[in-house]
């Protein structure tokens, strides 16, 4: 379906039966993933160039600017609920610091991050509000706030970390291989969306890391979209609290074009992004994969004759006394 003509999907999808969505849905420009998939048969492409610097207020420690080539590769597996995504950024930095008094400049790239993982839609919302139906007789009563409307979809999200060679991102012995987890969460409220992802990355290893994305949206026009993230990392290796923002537009149903920032809120390092970014979906989707079998169609039809009966009795007048 389509948020107001054809946006509020510009970033997240929102679903009544089926995952697929007529506009693509990119997780750019921000971090977090969306709790819904791509749908079956769908391949989508997400890239992004990014130029940063990060600047530390001790001299002994070097300053770094750094371009990223981000991407991410998404395609629906078997079901609406499941997909398989390739997230990563390869990166080129450079370093400058001091060393008896001359400036030494210091280059190399290789992945910064390389995880390839699946995500399944554990618990979507919809379906209870599509089993109990609309009020018939009340458009307060379907547009009013509801307390169920703070129920959100709920993914989990497996994954492997995979980077290999001598990779000078790696801190000093950690692994090639390592684990990542996440649960995900989404709440659709009309032209806002709120995206929640909890994450544990690099779970085996002496250093784990633990972060939190917090991330809303908001259409503006029919094809345009703003966004703000926050987004925090507890580790003993790095620890942060980031902000980012930006804005994406809607080319075409398969196509979307976005921006970002961002900067964090200390100085070892202090750090600040910008870039660009393009999605763009393949979409091979046939047949809608409907939540709602056919028996649970029919008692919904059934609860639903029953609530018309209820309503009309309710309409009824009683008969005069003779």
């Amino acid at each position: 379906m389509k948020y107001i003509t054809s946006l509020l999907l510009l970033f997240i999808p929102l679903v009544s039966q089926a995952q697929y969505t007529e506009t693509i849905n990119s997780n750019r420009p921000g971090e977090s993933f969306g709790a819904y998939a791509v749908g079956t048969n769908v391949l989508q492409f997400e890239t992004g160039l990014a130029y940063g610097e990060d600047t530390h207020s001790n001299q002994l420690i070097p300053n770094r600017s750094q371009i990223d080539f981000q991407y991410q590769i998404r395609y629906g597996l078997y079901m609406e609920k499941l997909e398989v995504i390739l997230d990563g950024t390869f990166a080129s930095a450079e370093e400058q610091y001091l060393r008896g008094g001359q400036e030494i400049t210091n280059s190399y790239s290789n992945l910064e991050s390389n995880t390839l993982g699946a995500k399944y839609l554990i618990y979507d919302p919809n379906i209870k509000r599509i089993k109990e139906g609309p009020d018939l007789y009340s458009w307060k009563a379907n547009n009013r706030f509801q307390w169920d409307d703070l129920i959100p979809a709920v993914s989990a999200y497996a994954g492997v970390n995979l980077r290999f060679g001598e990779n000078p991102f790696l801190y000093e012995g950690e692994s090639s291989i390592s684990p990542k987890a996440a649960i995900i969460t989404q709440n659709n409220w009309g032209r806002w969306v709120f995206v929640t992802n909890l994450i544990a990355n690099q779970i085996t290893e002496e250093f784990p890391t633990y972060a939190g994305v917090f991330t809303l949206t908001h259409s503006l026009y029919s094809h345009t979209g703003i966004f703000a993230e926050f987004q925090t990392y507890i580790s003993d290796i790095y620890s942060d609290e980031i902000l980012r923002g930006g804005v994406a537009f809607l080319v075409n149903d398969n196509l979307q074009i976005d921006a970002s920032g961002l900067f964090n809120f200390k100085d070892t390092p202090e750090r600040w992004r910008f870039g660009v970014g393009v999605s763009y979906r393949i979409d091979m989707h046939t047949e809608d994969e409907y939540i709602l079998n056919e028996e649970q169609e029919e008692e919904l039809e059934k609860e639903q004759e029953k609530k018309e009966e209820e309503s009309d009795q309710d309409f009824d007048l009683p008969e005069d006394e003779e």
